[in-house]
């Protein structure tokens, strides 16, 4: 086994993003303002429990988690979160349609082997899903690649391309076109740029793509009833179709 630095899981990763002080990261609170009060929530991949309990504390949600690590599982039963290890690539299958109000994936799908998979279970299980993820499409991202020819390394992937536990890293655009094979229909999202704040204008999926840091969606699966009548909302628009 090399003797360098261990890698940093995904969620590890993210606390490097910017705080609200040195209260909750900017990017939760994004996911805070599509989360109803009384959700009953699923967080995937959840980590150290931070974001749950966030949604536990302001929301009042029913909320479980599934983590991949004994680390993060352990964090978040100090935190008095009720989650379990699991995988997500291999145990949604186990839950039934429907089971949650609110299936919540942040800073994750990127690092399961299946994406595509796995985010078709969260639409089965969830009657909404909040997807968040960085952007490799972002203008820091390109540049090293053009400039440089190598891959990136930022606040959102740290890692170097051999150590990384980001395997599938996607664009904005990417998403939404994964969101169109599925038939998961977008009802809100935002880019959030470098500093975690949302880029708040109807701008085309372009402009999103080149200068937001993240993305972060709200979805439904086309079809299903009630759709139409969702509690959630972001501030803003979402950007026109191009």
């Amino acid at each position: 086994m090399s003797g360098g630095t261990p890698k940093a899981r995904p969620w590890e990763a993210a606390e490097e993003l910017p705080r609200e002080g040195a209260g909750a990261r900017v990017d939760h609170l994004v996911v805070l303002d599509l989360v109803p009060a009384g959700a009953r929530v699923l967080d995937i991949g959840c980590g150290d429990g931070a974001l749950l309990a966030l949604l536990r504390d302001r929301r009042g949600i029913d909320g479980r988690g599934i983590e991949l690590s004994r680390e993060g599982v352990n964090a978040c039963l100090a935190r008095g979160l009720p989650v379990i290890q699991g995988d997500a690539d291999t145990d949604l299958a186990n839950y039934p349609d429907g089971a949650f109000d609110v299936v919540v994936m942040s800073q994750t799908i990127q690092a399961t082997r299946q994406p595509r998979e796995v985010l078709e279970h969260l639409l089965r299980i969830g009657r909404h899903v909040i997807i968040s993820f960085p952007n490799f499409g972002h203008w820091r991202v390109r540049t090293e690649l053009a400039l440089r020819g190598r891959m990136p390394v930022t606040d959102l992937m740290p890692d170097a391309w051999y150590e990384t536990a980001n395997i599938h890293h996607c664009t904005i655009r990417d998403f939404v076109g994964l969101c169109r094979v599925l038939g998961a229909r977008i009802e809100t999202a935002a880019a959030l740029d470098s500093r975690g704040r949302a880029m708040r204008f109807a701008l085309p999926w372009w402009v999103w793509n080149l200068f937001g840091a993240q993305g972060v969606f709200l979805l439904s699966k086309e079809g299903r009833d009630g759709a139409d009548e969702s509690p959630f909302r972001l501030g803003g628009s979402l950007p026109a179709k191009r």
